[in-house]
């Protein structure tokens, strides 16, 4: 049986394709469109699924979409009502939308898939829709490695929901309780995000980045203000000071008084006074997540829990909660976000509509999350050869001391091989790798290849097997969700003066022996690099071992600032001429950047990609 999952039309539309109930394909529209979290219908997404399935759309049973765009649709009417007559522009910029479009989803649905497909639309197979949440406890449960775990969905808002919690058993999801919109702490996040000048759906990550740097400082005053935080963890929003609900922007006129100043204007400077802020609704949102895990294990007893949502993705609340929490273990869905959503959707489908039978055999059943396309010899030669590239092909054997040779050195590395992440991370598929010993590196990959804000920190690549000689973490950490303290035995002792200093001017220290991924707080966003999972990222990681005793890489996203991760050889070949990457290696081919005909500098894609 075949089914295939849906995401679109609000952030990150993507599709995944569950055959006989194996997740073969999984892949977000913006890789195949180069627009980032793309909303769009997922065309490039759904005809990868297919083919990496080995399958048309005439051979799928079932399409499933991740949401119930109707009971979305009353929620919009009866917050507009709750607030009228407030939020009047948005109502009348909102509505047209959905009364041409989203009211009548399903016909455009088939529309698009009869299209795609090239069949009639009474051909299609049967069109099926599950609510928001469910797709995302969906996503989180069925392929975590627990035969009973407590779920926990944190999001902006499905059509309701903000905050769900269930139990999973076996092949069923059973819903235990939820809060509903306004009352969202997802939107809270969002709503410091865009008040700090950050893109909000985007930028969320650039906030908890930006956190370390800051005290603090407004903690007390956002939880006396802003949020009414019981000791379960539940909480009431005071809506006085936010205009999501009904309004064009995140924060009000009363929120930026209480904070002393209007929203930072993107792209300024960013001060003491935002770093603090980000510090501060950090620690508010670390201490909501873990009141309510407390509260889950208590009510369901159970010694696992699984994560998806949005505000699943935020790695240091993950960290807290397996550190500090009651569970045993925790299981993060990669694509925790609406792309994940679709997988969820699919599973849904197979599990529960069609009561398939679940085996847990120890492993989650993602795959590394590597479920994207991947590409031919053929294939890359020939979208090498059409870039006028010049490269040279090596024995398979021979790619991995090559590049930890070259890595040794220092050089900053495009790595493209496999297939692609499904998921927001780079976890070795589509990869910028370097050496995480360089007190340069950090300055190097945001200013000059990631052409992005200096503060952003870089997370690790380590092999499984020795995590724990780097990091506070004794456990599989494959999907970069969780952050960790690096071990106290690699770090470099503060001065009085360093330790007094504020701000970004913590940047440029030399905090551990392998500075490049050390956060200023002596944390990292870890990767385990599993040889079962990705077997040719790790023979990289042990050739640099062999050279240097360190078995860490520095591993960022393969794109530069607002583009979406690289998707096929070509893309990668663009990336890599308009950085200062140093090589290129795509599978077997290894291209060096002085090899390379000389062209003009290519600033295009600062028109071509928005800034997130």
């Amino acid at each position: 049986m075949n089914i295939l999952g849906l995401s679109a039309y609000y952030h990150d539309s993507a599709a995944a394709l569950v055959q006989d109930g194996k997740i073969t394909s999984a892949s977000q529209e913006e890789r195949f469109s180069r627009k980032k979290h793309d909303a769009r219908f997922p065309a490039g997404a759904i005809s990868s699924c297919l083919e990496l399935g080995g399958i048309s759309l005439r051979d799928v049973d079932q399409v499933v979409f991740y949401d119930k765009p109707l009971v979305k649709f009353e929620r919009l009417l009866e917050t507009y009502l709750s607030y009228a007559p407030h939020g009047f522009r948005s109502f009348v910029a909102a509505m047209p939308v959905w009364l041409k479009e989203k009211l009548y989803l399903k016909t455009t649905l088939k529309k698009e898939l009869a299209a795609l497909g090239g069949i009639d639309v009474k051909e299609l197979p049967p069109l099926m829709f599950t609510e928001h949440h469910h797709s995302h406890a969906a996503s989180a449960f069925y392929p975590s490695p627990f035969e009973r775990a407590a779920v926990m969905c944190l999001d902006g808002v499905g059509e309701w929901a903000t905050t769900s919690i269930w139990l999973g058993e076996g092949n069923r999801l059973t819903p235990q309780w939820e809060l509903d919109f306004p009352l969202s702490l997802g939107m809270l996040y969002s709503a410091f995000t865009y008040y700090t000048g950050f893109r909000v759906n985007s930028g969320e990550y650039k906030l908890m980045g930006l956190a370390p740097y800051g005290q603090p400082k407004y903690v007390d005053l956002i939880l006396d203000k802003l949020i009414d935080l019981k000791a379960d963890g539940t909480f009431r929003l005071n809506m006085d000071y936010f205009n999501y609900a009904t309004g064009l922007t995140m924060t009000n006129r009363r929120f930026a008084r209480l904070f002393g100043a209007p929203a930072r204007t993107p792209e300024t400077r960013i001060a003491q006074k935002e770093m603090d802020i980000a510090r501060s609704i950090q620690a508010v949102t670390e201490e909501v997540v873990l009141r309510l895990a407390r509260t889950v294990k208590q009510e369901l007893d159970t010694d696992y829990l699984c994560l998806a949502g949005g505000v699943a993705l935020n790695c240091v609340a993950n960290g807290r909660i397996l550190r500090e929490g009651p569970f045993r273990d925790i299981w993060i869905q990669p694509a925790a976000g609406d792309a994940g959503g679709a997988l969820g959707a699919a599973l849904v489908a197979w599990y529960e509509y069609h009561d398939k039978p679940r085996t847990v055999n120890g492993h989650d059943a993602m795959s590394g999350s590597y479920l994207g396309p991947r590409f031919s010899d053929a294939e890359i030669a020939k979208q090498l050869d059409a870039q006028g590239a010049v490269y040279e092909i090596l024995d398979p054997a021979d790619m991995p001391g090559r590049l930890g040779e070259i890595l040794a050195d220092e050089k900053v590395v495009g790595w493209f091989q496999g297939r692609m992440e499904f998921g927001p991370r780079s976890l070795g598929g589509r990869s910028i790798i370097g050496d995480p010993r360089s007190e340069k590196m950090q300055s190097v990959m945001n200013l000059k290849i990631k052409y992005r804000e200096s503060f952003r920190p870089f997370a690790p690549a380590v092999m499984a097997e020795d995590v724990s000689e780097y990091f506070e973490l004794d456990r599989p950490s494959p999907y970069m969700l969780i952050v960790a303290p690096i071990q106290k035995s690699l770090r470099i002792d503060m001065t009085e003066d360093q330790q007094n200093l504020f701000g970004i001017d913590k940047l440029n220290i030399k905090r551990s022996q392998v500075p490049a991924i050390t956060h200023v707080d002596y944390s990292a966003r870890v990767q385990t690099v599993h040889r079962e999972t990705n077997p040719r990222f790790h023979e990289v990681l042990s050739s640099f071992k062999d050279r240097t005793g360190c078995s860490v890489l520095v591993n960022t996203s393969f794109n530069v600032r607002g583009e979406p991760i690289v998707c096929t050889p070509e893309d990668a070949y663009r990336c890599f001429m308009r950085t200062e990457m140093d090589y290129l290696v795509v599978e077997n081919y290894l291209l060096a950047k002085t090899d390379q005909p000389v062209r003009e500098k290519d600033e295009s894609w600062k028109e071509e990609f928005a800034l997130d």
